[in-house]
């Protein structure tokens, strides 16, 4: 959880971590890729998080926004954040450059329970941007690969071109230890991969129920669909996970800002089981 960190240092919640921008890639036309290095060494030597997670990016003078961590756990050092060019805040961070300096809160809310998901198979379903906290799940799941089964991992985007960390999934796509499937809405000259909606996917594709977790994070008017075909393959409701980014603000449950039901998506959440979400008023 978010607090131990700051009772660990003693530190306020609501006060940002100067960090500094060590790197920036452009993913697509909207998004990019930025890593962050904590400045504080006694901070960033503390700072550990679970996929799933997320911060509160602060620009000084401009604003915060919610972010979810896409970098792994076992990555320790450098933070990364997939930001959509989409407001006021991931605008202006659009026009930074290396070497700027921000400000960081957290690591705040619940993620994946991945110890719980240790030797089982994996099924992962992403939709647009919901590829971006889910690859911080994958990279982790990489990183200790022996400790789990079969890793299925289905990614669909509106286009090719709006696939994002679309040159490491091409490549992760020849790999024999994960089974990787791109879909798009709308194909585009060059793309000869499927075509069509994620829930699609689901069609040939094996599944052993008794031994698989499922992991969904997308545009909420997938998750009905893509738990519907987990259902399908017989998967447990307390086996699949979503992830809700739902209007976080203070990211420690005191605005309430972010109430799902009568939970904040900020402490109980992001991450619920579907099983807890079937019980929350307007989750879903």
């Amino acid at each position: 959880m978010s607090s131990k960190i700051y009772k660990k240092l003693g530190a306020n919640p609501f006060r940002p971590w100067p960090a500094r921008i060590t790197s920036i890639t452009q993913l697509t036309s909207k998004e990019k890729l930025f890593e962050f290095r904590i400045i504080d060494q006694r901070v960033r030597d503390a700072f550990h998080f679970h996929s799933g997670q997320f911060v509160e990016l602060s620009l000084f003078g401009v604003g915060e926004a919610p972010i979810s961590i896409s970098s792994a756990p076992s990555k320790q050092g450098f933070i990364e954040l997939c930001i959509r060019d989409s407001g006021t805040v991931t605008g202006a961070i659009h026009q930074m450059q290396c070497g700027d300096i921000v400000g960081l809160r957290g690591p705040f809310g619940r993620g994946f329970p991945f110890e719980d998901m240790k030797g089982h198979d994996i099924l992962l379903v992403a939709g647009g941007l919901g590829i971006a906290p889910l690859k911080s799940l994958i990279n982790h799941i990489h990183d200790e690969r022996h400790a789990f089964g079969k890793v299925t991992i289905l990614l669909g985007a509106r286009t090719p071109s709006e696939i994002l960390f679309r040159q490491e999934f091409d490549m992760w796509k020849h790999r024999e230890d994960f089974d990787l499937t791109l879909t798009v809405d709308q194909p585009e000259p060059g793309w000869d991969g499927e075509v069509g909606l994620v829930t699609k996917l689901f069609d040939n594709l094996p599944v052993n129920p008794a031994l698989t977790y499922g992991a969904i994070c997308g545009p909420p008017v997938m998750y009905r669909f893509v738990v519907e075909e987990m259902r399908k393959k017989n998967l447990d409701y307390d086996r699949i996970y979503v992830s809700f980014e739902r209007r976080m603000k203070c990211g420690i449950g005191m605005c309430g800002h972010c109430g799902v039901g009568h939970q904040y998506a900020c402490i109980d959440g992001p991450v619920f089981s579907y099983w807890e979400a079937l019980n929350l008023k307007e989750a879903m």
